[in-house]
C-alpha cells in the first residue's frame, strides 16, 4: 500500500504537532477577505429566493416535544435551493437524524433539542442574514452548517460579533481560525497535500502535469494557490501547471475538457478538481463523452462524494480518485450502524430516493460535530458559548470513519484520518489509501504567506 512519507513519518507530525498557530483574523481581516471571496465568485441564478420562504422550523422532528421555554434551539443553516442543494440537503437531514437520536435518548441536560432550519439558498450574503436571524431571532445556542468557504466567511464575522458558535462540517482552504467556529472538515495537511503526493508517488500513477480545475470562489483559489506552492517546491515547472475556473451551476465543459486533453500530451497528467456543487454533474459525463479514461488522465476530486454521484453514469468513471476523510463503503461496526440508521432515518422521513440513500464525508463530519458539542455542553453543564468553547477542547468521538477523532486544543480542528479512494461502477469508493492514525490539522499552511 502506498505510503506518504510525509504523514508516516513522525518527524512530519510532531512538526505540526509543535508548529505554531497564529491568532484568529481580526474581523476587518475576516470582512477583507470574505469581500474578495464574494466577487471572486458568481452567484447562480436560482438563489433568487425570497427570504420570507426560505426559514423552516422543524420542531415537529424531535421525538418527543418538550414545552415551550423546556427546549435547547439548534440552528441548521443548509442551502435547500439552488447550485449546491445537491450537497447540503443530506447535510440537514444528518444533523436532523443526529437530533432525533439525542432526543430518543433523552436530550442534552434533560431538555429536547429544538431544531430551527433555514434555507441560504445558496445565496452567500442570505448566509450571514441568516445567521443572524437565527442568533438574535430564533435564539439559537448554536448553528451547524455550510458548505463553501464564501458561505462560511458570510457568517464568520456575525458569529464572531454576537459571540455564536458555528460548527463546520467541510473540509477548506485553511489560512483561518476563529473562537466562534468549530472545523469538523479537513483542513489541506489532511486533504489536499497528501492526495497531490499519491498522485505524484508510483503507486498514484507518477504524475508530472497537474490540472488545477475549480470553482471560481475562496476555496478553490485558496488550495489551488497552496498546491501550486507545494508542486514548485517538488520541482514542477509552471508550464507543467493548468490552472482553470468556473461559475457557480457552469455546466459547458466541452471545451476545458478538451483543453485538458491536449495539455496531457507528452506527460502523464492528473487533474485536481475542486468543482462545487451540480456543476460535478456536466464536468464528469463530459470526461466520458470525450473518452477520458482514469488511467489516461485521471481526476483527484476533493468536493465530490457519494452523494454528487448518485447523479452520474458512474460506470464510465471507474478508476477516478477522491480524498476524503471517510468513505460510506468503510467496513467497521461503528460505520455500518450508522448507515444503516440513516437509511432507516431516509425510509421513515420519507426523503426523495429514499431507497437510494448514501453517506459522505461531510456527513459524517455534520454526526460527529453535533454529537461533540453534546458532550461538551453536559460538561460544561450549560450552553453558554464561552463554557462550551472551553468544554470543546479535547473532546473525542468514535467516528464513522473506524478512528477516534479529536477536537485539537488549540486550534478548534478535528484531528483525522486521511483517505483516498477510487470511484467504483456503483458510485461507491474503494478505499486504496488511508493514515494509520489520525493527523493534526494545520490551519496555516507552510506553502503561503500567513
Amino acid at each position: 500500500m502506498f505510503s506518504l512519507p510525509t504523514l508516516a513519518n513522525p518527524q512530519f507530525v510532531n512538526a505540526h504537532l509543535h508548529g505554531k498557530i497564529k491568532s484568529r483574523f481580526s474581523l476587518l481581516a475576516i470582512a477583507v477577505v470574505g469581500s474578495l471571496s464574494l466577487t471572486a465568485c458568481q452567484k447562480p441564478a436560482e438563489t433568487a429566493t425570497s427570504t420570507e420562504t426560505t426559514t423552516e422550523t422543524t420542531t415537529e422532528t424531535t421525538t418527543t416535544p418538550a414545552a415551550d421555554g423546556d427546549t435547547i434551539k439548534v440552528g441548521i443553516l443548509h442551502s435547500l435551493s439552488g447550485t449546491m442543494a445537491i450537497s447540503e440537503t443530506s447535510l440537514k437531514d444528518t444533523a436532523l437524524m443526529t437530533i432525533d437520536e439525542i432526543n430518543a435518548n433523552g436530550g442534552v441536560l434533560g431538555k429536547q433539542l429544538e431544531p430551527v432550519v433555514v434555507d441560504p439558498a445558496s445565496d452567500w450574503p442570505l448566509f450571514a442574514e441568516k445567521a443572524r436571524q437565527l442568533l438574535t431571532q430564533d435564539k439559537v445556542d448554536v448553528i451547524f452548517g455550510g458548505w463553501t468557504s464564501v458561505s462560511r466567511k458570510s457568517v464568520l464575522p456575525v458569529v464572531e460579533e454576537l459571540n455564536g458558535l458555528m460548527f463546520y462540517p467541510v473540509q477548506y482552504e485553511g489560512q483561518e481560525q476563529s473562537e466562534n467556529i468549530f472545523y469538523t472538515g479537513a483542513a489541506p495537511n489532511q486533504q489536499a497535500i497528501p492526495a497531490v503526493e499519491y498522485l505524484m508517488s508510483e503507486e498514484g500513477g507518477g504524475a508530472e502535469r497537474f490540472v488545477l480545475l475549480g470553482t471560481d470562489y475562496v476555496y478553490p483559489r485558496t488550495t489551488n494557490q497552496i498546491l501550486k506552492a507545494f508542486l514548485k517546491s517538488k520541482g514542477v515547472a509552471d508550464e507543467d501547471i493548468m490552472e482553470e475556473y468556473t461559475p457557480f451551476g457552469f455546466s459547458n465543459y466541452q471545451t476545458i475538457v478538451s483543453n485538458i486533453k491536449k495539455f496531457s500530451t507528452g506527460k502523464k497528467t492528473a487533474v485536481i478538481s475542486t468543482i462545487n456543487g451540480d456543476s460535478n454533474v456536466p464536468f464528469y459525463r463530459e470526461l466520458a463523452n470525450q473518452g477520458i479514461k482514469a488511467s489516461d488522465i485521471p481526476v483527484m476530486a476533493f468536493s465530490v462524494g457519494e452523494e454528487e454521484l448518485r447523479g452520474i453514469d458512474t460506470s464510465l468513471l471507474q478508476g477516478h480518485l477522491a480524498a476524503w476523510n471517510y468513505f460510506m463503503s468503510i467496513k467497521n461496526p461503528v460505520n455500518n450502524d450508522f448507515t444503516k440508521r440513516y437509511k432507516q432515518y431516509a425510509l421513515d422521513k420519507n426523503l426523495p430516493n429514499a431507497d437510494k440513500v448514501v453517506t459522505n464525508d461531510p456527513m459524517e463530519a455534520t454526526y460527529v460535530g453535533i454529537n461533540m458539542w453534546k458532550q461538551a455542553v453536559e460538561d460544561a453543564g450549560t450552553t453558554d458559548v464561552d463554557k462550551v468553547r472551553i468544554s470543546m477542547a479535547g473532546q473525542t468521538f468514535d467516528a464513522p470513519s473506524g478512528y477516534t477523532l479529536k477536537m485539537d486544543e488549540e486550534n478548534h480542528h478535528l484531528w483525522k484520518p486521511v483517505m483516498i479512494g477510487q470511484i467504483r461502477a456503483d458510485g461507491q469508493f474503494d478505499t486504496i489509501f488511508k493514515t494509520p492514525e489520525v493527523i493534526r490539522a494545520q490551519p496555516w499552511s507552510e506553502y503561503i504567506p500567513k
